[in-house]
């Protein structure tokens, strides 16, 4: 991509260098990384940019000139006329401005505008499209199919049932900021200790009690969840507590998170996390927070900051007590009479119970007993839980409850109503499994993730598709969004299936036929699966963190997935005498009972079949001499590097670590 040096594009453009670096930091470009020059097409974007900007100034200050009568004056209209566009859920920001025919340059500066740092071809939700292209003189309606609407249809509410109800809050904030410590300190319960890599890989909702009043909290694995509720119209979030690490300050998914939330206009709350850290500076964190529109109170601003620390437990009731001060100021209501409905946040396959949804009532009371259906998911609630694991009778609005029952595991963000019968549930679900029976059937040759990039750059594979399956519906949510996003113009990622539980063999049929990756998160495949992924040649590849799937995925289509490393055994010594020897340690004397022992392979002190130590050989003898290598059916003196603990009877195993060819 061609360059262009920053004092010509300023001098081109007519502005200082100076307004120019403003211009860069607006549009959170990195600076240091753009001092001498610039890619060519962020050069076009501000260029663009500062044109529109002189071009407005230019008709200011321009005298308007007296319009001409007109000559019928019926024909005039007093307001102007808003034109209606209808647009699917999510759209890219490029086909939205060709469909309402505005350049998207102009789409991406309003957006600027609302605190949103988009490019061309993100793609934003219905209500963002919406509020955005009102400013432009449009009014959006949303693609809906006749039937899927009149399913969907709610019953009106009631303003003098509303009465007051508890708020939900979702806590996001960047990998690593404590978003789960600071939850299991209000919760005082300890989830973080069990989780991958620290990191949150399961959608939970869990309620709290504060001077007799109850918070509901909402875990996420990061924004990605909560855009996925969202973007299917289930807004469950009344306020987002943004975890911020005092000593790490603000970091892209934080930003991330900054964007998500103000696109769904819910209130912030930020948490300074970890200020008792050696170098924690909340100051810093404030001033970082308040280039992005989060202005503290202190300063004149409207956002609360609170410091706290989760670790140490300091900080944690000041903020339970502001999270209720925004909710007493929005004024939270919902209607307690009225037939129950919902949101689905989580959902599983439970081996004894079969598939369980844990469900947030947004509108009535859901008892035991209701008939419920909810996308294809049809059912009667057999039995309820409330967040600490107890049997309840019924759940009121904002109460999150497991739920048992269902015929099947619903879709998380997918809506949950109750309906007079199991008759019209059962009905209901049909509908709605007529509507979405599209099944896909393509076939291609066989794909693997190691050799794609191969096949993009020779222009045979346009499509990546992946088969996820994970172990709870949240997961797979999360998932399948983090991996649509890894779509470029040369390729673009799609998942032909997604469900919960254990890798399958129909799973490695579909994809045989589809020509498909099979992605596994937090499963394995069975036995008879990997047997005929082997024979199918079907590429498995398991996953215990989002972010690491994502990767592969990515360096994947660039061509720069790391190389694999396969553990080749080269051979097995018995010890059979030892000798202390001054500066080295123990030395043991073995007997290579198969195989060769190498002075530059790894060793691995088997005890009675248990490995105890895994290192390095510090030094290989033949009697008195040093050597590379040592035979089956030979002795040797093996002295292993920072290991002394050995004993005669042990069996020493030499092996190496070998570069697979991707």
């Amino acid at each position: 991509m061609s360059k262009v040096r920053v004092y010509e594009l300023a001098k081109k453009l007519g502005i200082s260098s100076k307004k120019l670096i403003s211009i860069l930091e607006e549009l959170d470009v990195d600076i240091r990384n753009h001092m001498s020059s610039l890619e060519d097409d962020m050069a076009q974007l501000i260029m663009d940019l500062v044109s529109e900007e002189k071009g407005s100034k230019k008709t200011k200050n321009e005298t308007p000139k007296t319009p001409e009568p007109p000559k019928n004056t019926e024909e005039v209209s007093t307001k102007p006329k808003i034109q209606k566009v209808v647009l699917p859920s999510k759209i890219s920001i490029k086909d939205l401005g060709s469909r309402i025919n505005i350049e998207p340059v102009k789409l991406i500066k309003k957006l600027m505008d609302f605190g949103l740092m988009v490019n061309i071809n993100a793609e934003i939700d219905f209500e963002s499209a919406k509020k955005l292209i009102k400013e432009f003189g449009y009014e959006a309606e949303e693609e809906r199919e006749d039937e899927l609407a009149e399913l969907e249809k709610e019953e009106e509410t009631r303003p003098e049932e509303l009465k007051p109800r508890p708020p939900v809050v979702t806590v996001m904030g960047h990998v690593d900021h404590g978003k789960t410590t600071l939850l299991d300190a209000i919760r005082e319960t300890n989830v973080a200790a069990s989780e991958a890599g620290g990191i949150t890989q399961h959608i939970g909702a869990s309620q709290v009690e504060k001077d007799g009043k109850t918070i509901v909290f909402i875990d996420t694995p990061g924004h990605e969840a909560f855009t996925a509720l969202r973007a299917r119209g289930a807004k469950v979030t009344d306020i987002v507590v943004l975890v911020v690490a005092a000593d790490d300050g603000v970091m892209p998914q934080t930003v991330e998170a900054i964007n998500h939330a103000k696109a769904a206009g819910v209130p912030i709350i930020v948490a300074i996390n970890k200020i008792d850290k050696p170098g924690a500076n909340p100051e810093r964190v404030k001033q970082q927070l308040s280039e992005y529109g989060l202005i503290p109170e202190e300063w004149g601003g409207d956002t609360i900051f609170v410091n706290v620390s989760a670790k140490n437990r300091i900080g944690i009731d000041t903020l339970l007590e502001m999270i209720l001060l925004v909710a007493e100021m929005a004024e939270l209501k919902a209607d307690y009479n009225a037939r129950a409905s919902g949101v689905i946040i989580e959902a599983k396959l439970d081996k004894g119970r079969g598939p369980v949804a844990t469900v947030l009532v947004q509108k009535g009371t859901l008892k035991v007993g209701d008939a419920i259906v909810a996308g294809p998911a049809y059912g009667k609630v057999r039995a309820m839980r409330d967040s600490r694991g107890r049997m309840v009778k019924s759940a009121t609005p904002s109460i999150p409850v497991e739920v048992m029952g269902f015929s099947e595991v619903p879709s998380a963000g997918d809506v949950i109503r109750v309906v007079s019968s199991e008759k019209e549930a059962r009905e209901i679900a049909e509908k709605y499994h007529e509507i979405h029976k599209e099944k896909e059937n393509i076939t291609t040759p066989k794909v693997s993730l190691d050799r794609i990039f191969d096949r993009i750059k020779q222009g045979e594979i346009k499509e990546l598709n992946c088969i996820i399956k994970a172990d709870v519906q949240g997961s797979l949510e999360a998932l399948k969004l983090a991996l649509e996003k890894c779509s470029t113009d040369q390729v673009q990622v799609k998942i032909i299936h997604g469900a919960v539980g254990a890798i399958n063999e129909s799973d490695i049929l579909l994809a045989s036929a589809s020509n498909a990756i099979v992605i596994g998160f937090n499963v394995r495949p069975d036995s008879n699966a990997k047997k005929l992924a082997e024979q199918e040649k079907v590429d498995i590849r398991t996953y215990r963190v989002i972010y690491d799937a994502v990767d592969d995925i990515k360096a994947a289509m660039k061509g720069m997935l790391e190389p694999e490393f396969k553990e080749v055994v080269l051979g097995r010594a018995e010890v059979r005498a030892l000798f202390k020897v001054p500066n080295v340690g123990t030395v043991a004397g073995c007997y290579v009972t198969e195989g060769k022992i190498t002075r530059n392979s790894f060793i691995r002190v088997i005890r009675q079949g248990v490995v105890i130590y895994e290192g390095k050989i510090l030094s290989l003898k033949r009697f008195k001499d040093d050597v590379r290598e040592v035979m089956s059916g030979f002795e040797c003196g093996i002295a292993i590097e920072k290991f002394n603990d050995l004993k005669e009877g042990d069996i020493l195993e030499a092996f190496v670590n070998k570069q697979v060819e991707q």
